[in-house]
């Protein structure tokens, strides 16, 4: 400190000061401006002035200053020239469910991934580096194919710089390949088609370079600047040309970055790990990530405790284009959201201040429509009661159920609760994607309780005893011991969870009663009995469908108009009682109701009635 701060410090003025350093031995410099860079020597002009010392870190933001500025950081501007240096490509492998995108991958790095996946699906975004025979370096991602991933599938579009498009020379071009294509257009991505499965002998190249072309992409056999590449994944058929096309196209794209400076990434996935807490997959974009680095990430913040490859050996440092797993976050980061380091922890404490005031204001206002809307239903509500009141007058009836004694229920409908944990973040949003279609609320509500990621903890557990609800662990461990009356289920394939889920809100569902005609007769003849002193209409039939019982229901008919449902009275053949009457056999039949007069032409339905079994209708698009 300089002998100006020491004076403002010890509040004492400045000749005073300049005094005491006159009995301190080693000083120089009496000036104002002078620094004091020995704490013993400062320790000894305090003490001469009488006044006690204490060591306090150096304000950096000044008590002035206003609390409201913007805090938050963003990406730097573009570097200049002269710093960039080539970096690896950022390869993602996309394409339909089952096209092979994962046996390619393992053939490129030599690994077998299909196997450990569960059901031989792709449900995470995996990121790792290949060495090619060249010598360069590729970062690939390999993105699930599957519909409920679609959100997956956009990131890691927006991550890279090439799209590999993987399609089944058997198949063609299907649903998920023409997302891909469109998604690729749309955030100008270049591709590079690679057609496997050529060695099968329903293979047709032909037919999928023509679908290609109709959906618009100009392939190089038709002087366009699209490579296709035929391949084999299963066999390694033309892999080293699939390298060489990504090589080149990452030459002519002359793909650099700058690797100095502030690191700033992207979040291709994030999980929690029980025995190393919070990780994340990221690739590095621009700067070289090293430890000790403090990150931000949305509303999430790290201090780098680790960094390590796709195979989980130690890095020291991560340049653009690298794939690493990253170590110390506070907070699990959010997939595709942008990482940027800070220059310490303060800065990034007031960054997420800055957001999470932010965030609040943004769902305040999403809020505020909502809001208003309970406000005029709640007056609306508020002047009847008060109108009816007022026309009471003041000896009104004071009977009845309080209103806030009544507890409302959704009108009885049905409810299933569930909480949702997951292994890593994008599959736990892909689920919460696929169960955002379900439109059955009327008939049967589902609750998401809870949703997190990492394995199912004792907090979810007592949730799930409060809500009565199902803790569907996907990809993750449930508890040692299964606690009593909570419902625990692992799965770790989509399907079967939505399959699951299906069967649970059907068996919630009330059964349907169901009709079965079992026999219809037409009227030819009314005519009438005596019974005492009443006239009672018969109505004089012939069975023309099946057979009519007694004992079932009958409905009689009159130009598609329903006059009558209900039981018969008599039912007689010639002048016998009878139970049952068969085809194009006449016979008499009394309702119940006989004020009802059935007329020649009237058509009378005998049906039963039977309860069956519910089922949701619950289509969540696979």
């Amino acid at each position: 400190m300089t002998v100006q701060d020491l004076s403002t410090s010890a509040k004492r003025s400045l000749d005073d000061v300049q005094e005491a350093m006159l009995f301190v031995k080693g000083i120089e410099n009496l000036e104002s401006t002078a620094q004091l860079d020995d704490l013993k020597i400062i320790q000894e002009i305090v003490k001469r002035l009488g006044a006690r010392i204490r060591v306090v870190a150096a304000p950096s933001v000044s008590a002035n200053e206003d609390e409201s500025v913007d805090r938050d950081v963003t990406l730097r501007p573009p570097a200049p020239p002269d710093v960039l240096k080539p970096r690896a490509p950022v390869v993602t492998v996309m394409g339909h469910v089952d096209h092979g995108k994962t046996t390619l991958l393992d053939s490129l790095r030599g690994a077998n991934v299909a196997s450990g996946e569960a059901g031989g699906i792709t449900q995470h975004i995996g990121a790792f580096m290949v060495d090619l025979e060249s010598g360069e370096k590729v970062t690939f991602l390999d993105t699930p194919g599957h519909a409920a991933f679609s959100s997956m599938r956009a990131r890691g579009a927006v991550a890279t710089d090439i799209i590999v498009l993987v399609i089944a020379a058997e198949d063609g071009v299907m649903a998920q390949t023409k997302e891909v294509i469109s998604l690729a257009k749309d955030v100008n991505v270049p591709i590079i088609v690679a057609i496997n499965k050529i060695d099968k002998p329903e293979a047709n190249i032909e037919r999928t370079k023509q679908e290609l072309m109709q959906m618009g992409l100009e392939l190089e056999d038709h002087g366009g600047d699209v490579q296709v590449v035929p391949i084999s994944a299963l066999k390694g058929t033309n892999l080293p040309l699939l390298a060489e096309a990504v090589s080149t196209q990452a030459t002519l794209m002359g793909l650099k970055a700058d690797y100095t400076g502030l690191v700033e990434g992207v979040v291709v996935e994030s999980k929690t790990d029980p025995r190393r807490g919070k990780l994340s997959t990221a690739i590095v974009k621009r700067g070289t990530l090293r430890k000790g680095a403090v990150l931000v990430s949305g509303l999430a913040h790290a201090r780098v405790r680790g960094l390590f490859d796709h195979n989980g050996k130690p890095l020291d440092q991560a340049e653009p284009g690298t794939p690493v797993e990253i170590l110390g976050w506070r907070e699990l980061p959010l997939a595709g959201d942008l990482i940027i380091e800070v220059e310490s922890e303060k800065k990034a404490n007031s960054v997420l201040r800055w957001r999470q005031q932010e965030a609040q204001k943004e769902k305040a206002e999403l809020s505020l429509e909502e809001i208003r809307k309970k406000e005029e239903e709640h007056l609306a509500k508020y002047r009847a009661e008060r109108d009816a009141r007022r026309l009471a007058g003041w000896f009104r009836k004071r009977s009845g159920i309080r209103s806030k004694e009544i507890i409302e229920n959704d009108n009885g409908t049905a409810r299933v609760s569930i909480i949702i944990k997951g292994d890593v973040h994008g599959s736990v949003e892909a689920i919460l994607d696929v169960l955002e279609t379900y439109t059955g609320n009327d008939k049967c509500r589902l609750d998401v309780v809870h949703y997190g990621v990492g394995n199912v903890s004792e907090t979810d557990v007592e949730l799930a005893k409060a809500f009565n609800a199902i803790i569907y662990a996907f990809a993750v461990e449930p508890p040692p011991k299964a606690p009593a009356g909570v419902s625990i289920r692992c799965c770790n394939i989509i399907y079967r969870l939505i399959d699951d889920l299906k069967e649970e809100i059907s068996a919630k569902l009330p059964p349907l009663e169901v009709e079965e005609i079992v026999g219809e007769a037409n009227v030819l003849q009314q005519f009438f009995i005596t019974e005492g002193r009443k006239e009672i209409p018969v109505a004089g039939c012939r069975c023309t469908k099946g057979i009519l019982k007694k004992s079932q229901k009958f409905r009689l008919l009159r130009d598609n108009e329903v006059l009558y449902d209900g039981s018969l009275e008599s039912m007689r053949h010639l002048k016998n009682e009878v139970d049952t009457i068969k085809k194009d056999v006449e016979c008499g039949l009394r309702l119940k109701d006989t004020k009802i007069v059935p007329q020649a032409s009237d058509v009378i339905i005998c049906y039963t009635t039977r309860t069956e079994t519910q089922k949701t209708d619950w289509d969540p698009g696979f």
